[in-house]
């Protein structure tokens, strides 16, 4: 079990920490709002009100303590920046950041922080995703434009192997795994049988895996 702090409890700040408690992390909720604070006070570790950019503050939440830090302050620029400078001259080593503009995205880098995070920006681009390959479910981009993406086999693809839907890709796509009902088969062999229904996962480069899309629809 982890231990996180997140400072900023809004709507992305809240479900960040939400989702840590249920993963079976401690938390502790920081947010200069009272009416905020009061609301989470019974789904946190701990909900403290404090001005996340006072550096004694923090302190005396015991922030240094945390495995990583997020700040999640969506309204005030000036007191995120303040707020991860603080972070900074305690000597915390992974923070990340959301950043709400360009601007603030290019003073984060600057100062160095260890993710920047684009919510609606990010949220954006999966939507668009989904919208134009509604057969895949969920992708992850892994760095240097490689993605794991994970597809729902339909009835046109009923009964072929996964090296007939991969072909002519020249083996730049690597299945990883495929669930069918509640069983999961990895590692998986390029002459397995799909079904409609499977969940097949693979790896690969972004312009490669937009090849089969049309064998997919």
């Amino acid at each position: 079990m982890g231990q996180f702090a997140v400072i900023g409890l809004g709507r992305f700040g809240s479900a960040a920490s939400l989702e840590l408690m249920r993963l079976g992390h401690s938390v502790i909720g920081v947010d200069i709002n009272p009416k905020i604070i009061n609301q989470m006070a019974d789904q946190l570790t701990l909900a403290a009100i404090a001005d996340a950019t006072d550096e004694h503050a923090l302190k005396d939440l015991n922030i240094t303590a945390c495995d990583a830090v997020l700040v999640a302050i969506g309204e005030s620029l000036e007191a995120s920046i303040l707020c991860v400078l603080q972070l900074k001259s305690m000597n915390i080593k992974e923070i990340w950041v959301k950043a709400t503009s360009r601007p603030h995205h290019t003073i984060l880098s600057r100062i160095g922080v260890s993710r920047i995070i684009h919510p609606e920006e990010e949220m954006g681009m999966k939507v668009a995703q989904s919208l134009n390959y509604p057969m895949v479910n969920q992708y992850m981009a892994i760095g240097y434009n490689l993605y794991v993406v994970e597809i729902t086999i339909t009835d046109k693809c009923q009964g072929i192997a996964i090296e007939e839907l991969l072909k002519e890709t020249e083996h730049s796509i690597k299945p990883l795994l495929v669930q069918r009902n509640k069983d999961i088969f990895t590692p998986v062999k390029l002459d397995f049988v799909l079904e409609s229904g499977d969940s097949l996962v693979l790896a690969g480069t972004l312009n490669i895996l937009k090849t089969i899309a049309p064998r997919l629809a």
